[in-house]
C-alpha cells in the first residue's frame, strides 16, 4: 500500500492560514448586510470580474448578504456611440437629456444589469436583478442644475423588497436608475446610490470598488495608502486636500452613509484579485476604512 506523504505544500498551507485567519469574521459577518458597489476596472476586465463575482457568491455561501449596486458606464458610452449620440459631461456629471436616459436605463437595467446576475448565477449564487423602480425602492429627485436634464439624487429609499429577498437567501443586484414622483426616470451617481441604500438596509459596511488603492496622503505613492480613519479624520483630509478630486464625492458619500448607521464604509482597489475577500476576511485588509469615532469590530 502505498503511504501517503503527510508533506503540506507551501500553497496548501497558506490557504489554511487563510481560512483560520477568516472564521472570526465569517462568523461575525454572518447574516449581516455587505452593500458592494461594483464600478471601475473589475467591470471591464473579465477576469477581474470574474473574481469579484466569485467573492460575492463565497460571502453568500457563507451566510454574508451581500447587496450589489452598480453602474456601467463604458458600456452607456458604447451605446451612445451606436445610437450616433455624443456622451456629454457637466462638473463630472453626465448629461442625460430624454434620448440618453433612455439609452442609460436600457443599458444599466436591460444589459448590464442581467449579465451580473447571470455570472452570479452560473457561480453558484442564486442573484436577482432590480432597479430603483421595482417595489418604489428609490424614489428619485431632479437635481437643482437643468442643464445636466434627468440626473437624480436619492429622495426616499424603501428597503423591504431587499430585505426580504436577502433573508430568503437571494443576492439583490441594483442598477442605479430610479423614478421620480412623476414616474420620470433619472440616471443616479452609483456610489450615492449605493450609500442611501446601505444605510436604509443598516448594513455592516459599504464597499467602493474603485481604481485607486484607497486614501493616500501622497497620491503619487501607493505606500502612503491610510488603512483606517473616523469620520472627523476624513473631513479633516478634505479640508487639507488630502482627499481631493474624484475621491471627495466617495469619501462624502461613505461619511453619510455612516451618519445614517452604517457601520463602516471601505473605499478597496478592485483591481486587486479576490479584493472583496482580502479586505473583509483578513486582519489588515487592503484598502481603507472610514468608521464612525467610536468602532469596534
Amino acid at each position: 500500500m502505498t503511504q501517503t506523504s503527510h508533506f503540506i505544500g507551501d500553497d496548501a498551507a497558506a490557504r489554511v492560514k487563510i481560512l483560520s485567519e477568516a472564521l472570526p469574521y465569517i462568523q461575525h459577518f454572518a447574516g449581516r448586510t455587505i452593500v458592494v458597489k461594483y464600478g471601475g476596472a473589475a467591470m471591464k476586465d473579465g477576469g477581474l470580474k470574474d473574481k469579484v463575482i466569485r467573492d460575492i457568491v463565497f460571502m453568500a455561501s457563507v451566510g454574508v448578504r451581500p447587496v450589489v449596486i452598480h453602474g456601467g458606464g463604458p458600456e452607456i458610452n458604447i451605446w451612445l456611440d451606436k445610437m450616433g449620440i455624443a456622451p456629454q459631461f457637466k462638473d463630472g456629471l453626465r448629461v442625460t437629456d430624454a434620448a440618453t436616459m433612455d439609452i442609460v436605463e436600457m443599458v444599466l437595467v436591460g444589459r448590464v444589469n442581467k449579465e451580473l446576475v447571470a455570472l452570479i448565477n452560473q457561480a453558484g449564487g442564486s442573484a436577482v436583478g432590480l432597479c430603483g423602480k421595482d417595489a418604489n425602492l428609490v424614489t428619485a429627485r431632479g437635481m437643482d442644475n437643468k442643464e445636466i436634464g434627468f440626473v437624480g439624487e436619492v429622495s426616499n429609499v424603501d428597503a423591504r423588497l431587499v430585505e426580504s429577498l436577502g433573508q430568503s437567501g437571494y443576492i439583490p443586484v441594483i442598477s442605479s436608475v430610479a423614478a421620480d414622483e412623476s414616474g420620470q426616470a433619472h440616471n443616479i451617481n452609483a456610489d450615492t446610490f449605493a450609500g442611501e441604500i446601505a444605510a436604509a438596509l443598516g448594513a455592516e459596511k459599504l464597499i467602493l470598488l474603485t481604481d485607486t488603492r484607497g486614501i493616500l496622503r501622497d497620491y503619487k505613492d501607493p505606500a502612503t495608502l491610510i488603512n483606517q480613519m473616523d469620520i472627523q479624520q476624513a473631513r479633516e483630509l478634505i479640508k487639507e486636500g488630502v482627499v481631493a478630486g474624484g475621491m471627495i464625492p466617495k469619501v462624502n458619500c461613505c461619511v453619510r452613509s455612516l451618519a445614517q448607521g452604517v457601520r463602516a464604509a471601505h473605499i478597496i482597489d478592485g483591481r486587486i484579485p479576490h479584493a472583496l475577500l482580502l479586505e473583509v476576511f483578513t486582519d489588515m485588509g487592503i484598502g481603507s476604512m472610514i468608521v464612525p469615532s467610536q468602532y469596534h469590530l
